[in-house]
């Protein structure tokens, strides 16, 4: 591992004491430089699989295998944009817009992925299994501690907003979520329904258009167009197959 710190500056930062207290010895002897190397190359391959276990991504297809060409509209680079995570530096947000099977879950997961590789901390959740957690704590103090949980992440990842409809407690929830990341980290947010119809999804609740207003604000916008590229995926598995099956006839 290249690095301009002192070799002795690198073991204090590293709190390698013992390696401290022989520090001549170890110099003398050549090996404490490659020691040092060894020891910030774990450390660095535990933080990247902790960040990544906590992350909760979940399976996903790179962007490399992404078909650009199957959505109607897709601006693909303000997508490499946010694959270049500048947005994280100014706690930015992003909002990916975009009816069923377009691919907005496989964005999301692919700038998530890359926030971890780049030393960032994620998280991935859909809208339904957040705002679930949430509304099933009774104890305010329990409250309080999870809301800090899902503000802490320098990227939080709401997946599937806009599926099912929330209560006014859903709703308020979310808004004290997204106020707590307000303008000191970054929320990336993937939807079906365009804002003027999230009332639908939180059909009594007060606080919708300040749920807009904090999120959009400083916000990254994206809509993708198209037709659904699962569907589009199964149709073809099935053509597949039958030609499979009608080959096997003949």
């Amino acid at each position: 591992m290249t690095t301009s710190e002192p070799p002795r500056q690198r073991a204090e930062r590293l709190r390698l004491y013992g390696l401290l207290s022989h520090w001549n010895e170890a110099q003398d002897a050549g090996w404490a430089a490659t020691l040092l190397d060894w020891e910030e190359t774990e450390r660095a391959r535990r933080s990247l699989e902790r960040r990544l276990k906590d992350a909760r991504i979940g399976r996903f297809k790179p962007l490399a295998d992404f078909d650009w060409s199957w959505p109607n509209r897709c601006d693909r680079a303000a997508i490499d944009a946010l694959m270049a995570l500048d947005f994280l530096n100014d706690a930015g947000n992003a909002v990916v817009v975009g009816p069923n099977g377009v691919g907005k879950s496989t964005i999301a997961r692919n700038i998530a992925h890359q926030a971890v590789l780049k030393g960032h901390t994620a998280l991935f959740t859909s809208a339904g299994q957040l705002l679930g957690d949430l509304a099933a704590i009774d104890s305010a103090s329990a409250l309080r501690r999870r809301l800090s949980h899902y503000a802490a992440p320098a990227l939080l990842v709401i997946d599937e907003v806009g599926y099912l409809s929330y209560s006014n407690r859903h709703a308020d929830l979310l808004f004290e979520l997204i106020s707590r990341r307000y303008e000191h980290k970054s929320t990336l947010v993937t939807t079906n329904r365009p804002f003027a119809e999230w009332r639908d999804v939180f059909p009594t609740a007060a606080c919708v258009a300040s749920l807009i207003d904090r999120l959009v604000h400083h916000a990254e916008i994206i809509a993708i167009d198209g037709d659904s590229y699962r569907l589009k995926e199964a149709t073809e598995r099935s053509e597949k197959r039958g030609r499979q099956r009608r080959g096997a006839k003949s």
